[in-house]
């Protein structure tokens, strides 16, 4: 453990009930898994470094309210500290986060060389990745594998990071500490560059998903249903600069095929949700995923393209869907 002197405990940290009324109540809804992770979480920062070493904390993607949550979703956390907390702190505070996603269900204990080789992808990449720890600085300056601390030349090369930032900043709530939500957001603007990243990364998750497919421990199936789901997210915001649920989502890139192939695509997506509820080994499926993903990708920049041509507008930025409003206390 961290070791901290008597002072130091009662002046850095604060006591369970006002973590509780500093915490936002936003949390209805969201399931007794995901909850109980991020009372730990919270505790277990209080009791290390101290909840006021925190600037901002983040929930976003399928664990929010109301979202699509299913077996395949990890629990999206991005803590933002005081630029004044040292990296050694960060990285010692982090081994138990790991801990508690694998007491949670969030990720799995590495068992053989083959897991560890999995959780190297996971780390390079960030999927099935529950917690993320950065600071202020490199928020507030978009220094993107500092914010998800993922590796710096693959993400350099391949990660749409002005797309991955503005789905986080919609589809996020703000459970303590400052919205700086606002800071980064007018800077964010999505390009066919970023979806040619997107395209390039998603198909190598969906061929690497094949190549493990035969392993059926490895579970390659939610790596490629992460691909299809990313590919939409992505190709969706750089269309409507939004992030509906996937259910319309989908429709729109169903409505985006010709008359004649919209039924085919429909059976392709309805097997897409049903596999995400309930993740089996389905190599049809996933044979026909990559294919899928560049037709996902084409037909968003096609969509951009004729937009533009025809000169109607559509949104540059994210909209204003961020909500700065706090309810108290947490009901753990």
């Amino acid at each position: 453990m961290i070791v901290q002197d008597s002072n130091t405990t009662q002046t850095e940290t604060e006591t369970d009930e006002s973590i509780k009324k500093k915490i936002s109540s936003n949390l209805e809804g969201i399931n007794t898994q995901s909850k109980n992770y991020i009372k730990d979480i919270v505790n277990l920062i209080n009791k290390e470094i101290g909840i006021n070493k925190i600037v901002s904390i983040i929930l976003f993607g399928s664990q929010r309210p109301n979202q699509e949550n299913t077996s395949v979703s990890d629990c999206d956390l991005l803590f933002i500290f005081k630029n004044r907390v040292s990296n050694w702190h960060i990285r010692e505070i982090e081994k138990y986060f790991i801990a508690l996603e694998i007491k949670h269900g969030f990720r799995e204990a590495r068992s053989n060389i083959l897991h560890y080789m999995l959780s190297v992808l996971q780390n390079t990449t960030g999927m099935f990745v529950s917690h993320f720890l950065t600071k202020e600085r490199f928020w507030k300056k978009m220094i993107f594998h500092k914010i998800f601390r993922v590796n710096r030349v693959f993400s350099a090369i391949f990660a749409p990071k002005n797309i991955v930032l503005g789905n986080v900043i919609q589809n996020s709530s703000i459970l303590y500490g400052d919205d700086l939500r606002g800071i980064i957001k007018p800077k964010i603007h999505a390009s066919i560059g970023e979806m040619f990243r997107s395209m390039v990364m998603n198909l190598f998750i969906s061929f690497f998903s094949i190549l493990i497919g035969p392993l059926h421990f490895l579970n390659g199936m939610k790596y490629q249903l992460e691909a299809i789901k990313w590919s939409l997210r992505a190709s969706n915001f750089y269309c409507f600069g939004d992030t509906e649920s996937l259910h319309k989502v989908i429709d729109r890139f169903i409505s985006f095929e010709i008359h004649k192939k919209q039924e085919k695509a429909r059976k392709f997506f309805t097997e897409f949700l049903s596999l995400r509820d309930a993740p089996l080994n389905n190599f049809r499926f996933m044979a026909r995923c990559p294919l899928r993903i560049l037709k996902i990708h084409w037909k968003a920049i096609v969509y951009r393209k004729t937009v533009k041509r025809k000169e109607i507008q559509i949104p540059s930025k994210p909209p204003d869907t961020t909500s700065s409003f706090y309810n108290f206390p947490l009901q753990f």
